[in-house]
């Protein structure tokens, strides 16, 4: 482990990877005299992927070739100082690890940094890196981005090589990024998306406000929805911005979803003030996780019995434990849901949602406390998760502390 006095916590290990020496001299390249973090889910040649949890380093060999992923930053002039902290198999939304210590908010120290890509998102916020490389699943890179007040973003499901990056679900798995700075999370978009013509501005015809999902926020309305509308209205003209009730819209276009949803659901979801198509929309996300994760880790979990931290042990052993049930109706609902979100926004359109409910909980709150935070943050993190869309985030820090 690195000195966690000096680094919040966020690091690993550090070291240092040079650019290759045809890229070093080069200082017109997109990401030259940057630094960058990497979570400990990427490859590095040399060095063993720990992927969060003792046990799997313990017995897992050092990578022989480094993932394409950090390849390209690389090769585009930035340098690595280090791979940092993650939640166990990436099976964790708050960013918490018994085994090497919780990487310190940079933004309110006695609260979670959100997870798992939480020491990348700490070395970002706490200027230890100009940017980090992480990956979101479930929510592991705009969780963490939001908790920490920077920039994150959750690209395009397949947009970015996950070779070489230890899988959690497939489906869903995605390589994202992290910075302080908007340019310098568009340069390594730039560079990890391989598009020569970034700098060609695309005008949205349509910025969709969606209503009902910034109701589950416990940030006053006037904060974020109406600071996002004067922007957006000062910036392209009031007739861009529309609004919807995305759960209503959801509901009717995703069939499949009703698999899902019974009076008991809805009972449950009115409990938590939540969005029953949206919760739906969660539980079939959460079962085809659990059911690619149990194919990918399964043997592993079961043959070794790790040392798992408490909570999440629970959750590995369950997905680990299930049966197949309904996979073939998650996947049902993937492609419904993103032709819906195809025909809803178009080409050039934008739906706005917050990324989460509310401020990141306090540090080691109890699983019981945080059941109705997290059923409404898987609820919004379940849009993009499960349509496979790109999210940004994108509106920084808020004075969520005094809410």
């Amino acid at each position: 482990m690195a000195n966690a006095a000096e680094d919040n916590g966020a690091f690993m290990e550090k070291f240092v990877l040079e650019p290759p020496p045809s890229s070093s001299s080069h200082p017109q390249l997109p990401l030259h005299g940057l630094t960058f973090a990497v979570k400990d889910i990427f490859d590095v040649a040399g060095y063993v992927t720990g992927f969060g949890n003792p046990d799997w380093a313990r017995t897992h060999s050092a990578a022989t070739s480094t993932a394409p992923a950090v390849l390209d930053v690389l090769k585009d002039g930035a340098k690595s100082n280090g791979k940092t902290v993650m939640d166990e198999m990436a099976y964790s939304i708050n960013g918490e690890n018994i085994h090497y210590g919780t990487p310190v908010n940079p933004c309110a120290a006695e609260r979670v940094p959100g997870g798992s890509s939480s020491g990348s998102a700490v070395a970002v916020g706490a200027g230890l890196a100009d940017f980090a490389l992480g990956t979101d699943t479930g929510g592991s890179v705009r969780v963490p981005a939001s908790y920490c007040g920077i920039f994150g973003i959750r690209p395009s499901h397949g947009a970015v090589s996950t070779s070489g990056v230890t899988p959690m679900a497939q489906s869903f798995d995605t390589v994202g990024w992290f910075a302080r700075d908007p340019m310098i999370l568009k340069r390594v978009g730039h560079t990890l998306l391989h598009f020569p013509d970034l700098d060609a501005a695309v005008i949205p015809t349509q910025v969709i406000v969606a209503d009902d999902c910034f109701e589950l926020s416990s940030i006053p309305q006037d904060r974020i929805p109406g600071i996002l509308v004067s922007s957006v209205e000062k910036l392209y003209g009031a007739n861009v911005v529309k609004h919807a009730i995305l759960g209503d819209y959801v509901q009717d276009k995703v069939p499949s979803l009703g698999h899902f949803m019974s009076k008991e659901t809805k009972t449950k979801d009115q409990e938590h003030n939540n969005i029953p198509s949206l919760a739906a929309l969660s539980t079939a996300m959460r079962l085809l996780q659990k059911h690619e994760f149990k194919n990918n880790h399964g043997e592993w979990v079961t043959t070794v019995k790790p040392d798992f931290g408490p909570g999440l042990a629970e959750r590995i052993w369950e997905a680990v434990e299930s049966t197949v049930e309904h996979i073939e109706i998650c996947r049902s609902v993937k492609s419904e849901l993103r032709d819906a979100l195809s025909a809803l926004l178009g080409d050039t359109g934008i739906l706005a949602i917050p990324t989460v409910p509310g401020p990141p909980p306090k540090l080691q709150t109890d699983a019981t406390t945080l059941e109705g935070f997290r059923a409404r943050a898987f609820s919004l993190l379940s849009i993009a998760g499960v349509s496979g869309f790109c999210q940004v985030l994108c509106l920084g820090l808020s004075s969520f502390l005094s809410y």
